[in-house]
């Protein structure tokens, strides 16, 4: 059965702000929970980027919704040893209701240590033998690794859940999707794609979970709910690279500019129509993805989760 669940921003909220948003997910009936993994948000409109690590501690105390990294990136700005403890350790805190997600990462986190920023050919080797170094520590051996990219003298993870956590590559183009069919346990999306979902299917994804997020602004105003999503996600909106090869918020909040509200409002449903609302998510059970989680943008959460709990979601699971 398709899955439904609730998308949390650290790039746009505080620490006790998501986990309030994730008490509020689980009682109006969301299945899981997404969280992203930033250094930097993408604007200073934004405005926030608490460690994920930290927050997912916080999250298995008040949640009994499985969790999700949406994405980790583990080779530049942390190593995949450290990423592989961590998440051993995430595992353990939510009993085994974890998932790590990965991708191949942004500049605008990975190149705070000075590190230079490699090609997506480089990039995607690098992801490659990061989880096969996460995969190895999690057996729970003594593992010595020495690759092209990374070394790894005499490590042993010694906090780890009972089963070893499921690790799901993400990935926007055709190559990066294969590699997630031929690596991952599952897949990640940012975007209704049939195309990149059959394409990860047929290259070793087969019946493995495929999962999607996805953005809203839920405002009993329209036009205040375009406003709030075009203030401070326009940068979804950016074509190209950009958001890949930029390495300062200032930078996408310079080219936002370029950005009108109405290729905002193309993606993001705005205002308080529920149909339209269970219709934006409709969209990615229709390209075949299995769970989709969905991020409230504007300031009103009371009025998000009640119209979710009451209309969206029991429409959506008829």
């Amino acid at each position: 059965m398709a899955k439904i669940g609730y998308f949390l921003s650290c790039e746009q909220f505080g620490p006790a702000e998501l986990v309030d948003q994730a008490k509020r997910a689980e009682a109006a009936g969301f299945d899981a929970l997404w969280i992203s993994d930033h250094f930097h948000p993408w604007n200073d409109e934004q405005g926030q980027s608490p460690f994920v690590w930290g927050i997912i501690g916080a999250l298995s105390q008040v949640t009994s919704l499985p969790v999700s990294t949406a994405v980790t990136c583990p080779t530049i700005r942390i190593h995949p040893a450290i990423i592989a403890q961590a998440a051993a350790t995430a595992a353990v805190q939510l009993n085994g209701r974890f998932v790590l997600g990965v991708g191949s990462g942004e500049a605008l986190n990975e190149h705070i240590l000075g590190d230079p920023w490699p090609s997506v050919g480089v990039r995607q080797e690098m992801l490659e033998e990061a989880i096969d170094v996460i995969r190895l520590l999690h057996k729970g051996d003594e593992v010595s690794h020495h690759g092209k990219h990374y070394e790894v003298q005499d490590a042993r993870i010694y906090t780890r859940p009972d089963q070893p956590v499921p690790i799901y590559v993400s990935g926007f183009g055709p190559q990066a999707a294969e590699l997630a069919g031929r690596i991952g346990d599952g897949y990640v999306l940012a975007m209704p794609d049939a195309d990149l979902v059959k394409t990860f299917r047929e290259s070793g994804g087969g019946g493995k979970p495929v999962q999607a997020g996805t953005k809203v602004s839920w405002d009993r105003d329209p036009d205040n709910g375009l406003k709030a999503a075009h203030r401070l996600w326009a940068n979804e909106a950016l074509p190209g690279q950009a958001a890949q090869i930029l390495p300062r918020p200032r930078d996408f909040a310079e080219l936002m500019s370029l950005v009108a509200p109405e290729q905002v409002a193309e993606n993001v449903t705005c205002g308080p129509d529920t149909d339209k609302h269970a219709a934006q998510v409709r969209q990615h059970f229709e390209a075949g993805i299995d769970e989709v989680y969905v991020q409230q943008i504007g300031p009103d959460m009371e009025g998000f989760f009640t119209a979710w709990e009451r209309e969206v979601l029991p429409q959506l699971r008829q």
